[in-house]
């Protein structure tokens, strides 16, 4: 029998966001399971994956902010902006590198801003991802994406801020939590820049997207042994609980039939265009509306049921 919901893994390093959701539709025997915003390889953390219907919801959930913890290593930059790429620049002391000098250029990153898409990423140019290009030796120029950078910080880390090494190089963790698309290890390697020094990310554990918490993860191994048990469903978020920042209605049993056949509701609670979960007695989600307050009514954009 076909599953839905969301599922919360905790992704281990070593793994592509497609291995997994290779690994979970071995383990549900089903096509569709998709994931909500990729991590690379070398992280770990949050990945919310989109089982059965909750694929249709997949739109709404690949824009929820990340919260992120990075380590960051000062003294040398990569090509690809992390610690799997090869060196760019020759290894600098970074010994007079003090935490004030950290959190003033943190500080500089916070808010909204443009960010240039690394070379080694899965953008395109000219109907080619921007990876490919980079294997053959190109480089070619990346139209900036807007993103917002909503915190910043400094963090301890085994009680110190910065930990120094012998070849000259440091290294902080910090805590981000910004917009669904920015590239953190661009951060690192933009934050290196800012202090002269050069920077890649050393390591990244991704700890929320949205309100789901690395708490709320499974490790990969744990869900697949609940799949051999038949018991899955147990780690399934329902699909009611999918969007709880979007307001719910409750629907009548005429408004839940019109809304199955796409058709506009009533909705005149609604002062502003906003999308809205649409409930049945039962409180299982029927549909996404959206309220059109110039209308008076709920126009469904994504059907769930049946």
């Amino acid at each position: 029998m076909e599953q839905h919901g969301l599922l919360v893994i905790d992704k281990p390093a070593g793994l592509t966001s497609h291995d997994v959701v290779q690994r979970v539709r071995r383990a549900l025997r089903m096509r569709r399971v998709g994931h909500t915003g990729t991590l690379d390889p070398i992280a770990t953390g949050v990945l919310v994956l989109c089982v059965g219907k909750a694929a249709r919801l997949q739109r709404f959930l690949m824009t929820r902010d990340k919260e992120y913890r990075a380590r960051v290593r000062l003294g040398f930059a990569t090509e690809t902006h992390d610690a799997m790429g090869k060196p760019t620049t020759p290894v600098r002391d970074t010994s007079s590198i003090t935490e004030a000098d950290i959190e003033r250029v943190l500080a500089e990153f916070r808010g909204e801003q443009e960010q240039i898409p690394p070379m080694y990423s899965a953008k395109k140019k000219g109907g080619i991802r921007l990876y490919e290009l980079a294997r053959r030796g190109q480089s070619v120029e990346r139209s900036p994406i807007r993103v917002r950078i909503e915190d910043l910080e400094l963090v301890e880390e085994d009680g110190v801020k910065i930990r120094r090494f012998e070849d000259g190089t440091a290294e902080f963790t910090m805590r981000v939590r910004c917009s669904a698309g920015t590239y953190v290890r661009t951060l690192a390697h933009d934050i290196g820049q800012r202090l002269g020094c050069g920077a890649h990310l050393h390591g990244l554990v991704r700890t929320a997207v949205g309100e789901f918490t690395l708490s709320r993860a499974l490790s990969l191994e744990a869900f697949e042994a609940l799949a051999r048990e038949g018991r899955a469903a147990e780690a399934l978020i329902p699909l009611s609980e999918a969007l709880p920042e979007m307001p719910a209605l409750q629907l009548s049993e005429l408004d839940v039939r019109r809304v199955l056949h796409g058709h506009a509701i009533p909705g005149r609670g609604f002062r502003h265009r906003t999308y809205v979960r649409l409930l049945d007695a039962w409180g299982r989600l029927v549909a996404v509306g959206e309220s059109e307050p110039e209308r008076g009514v709920i126009q469904p954009r994504v059907v769930l049921e049946p």
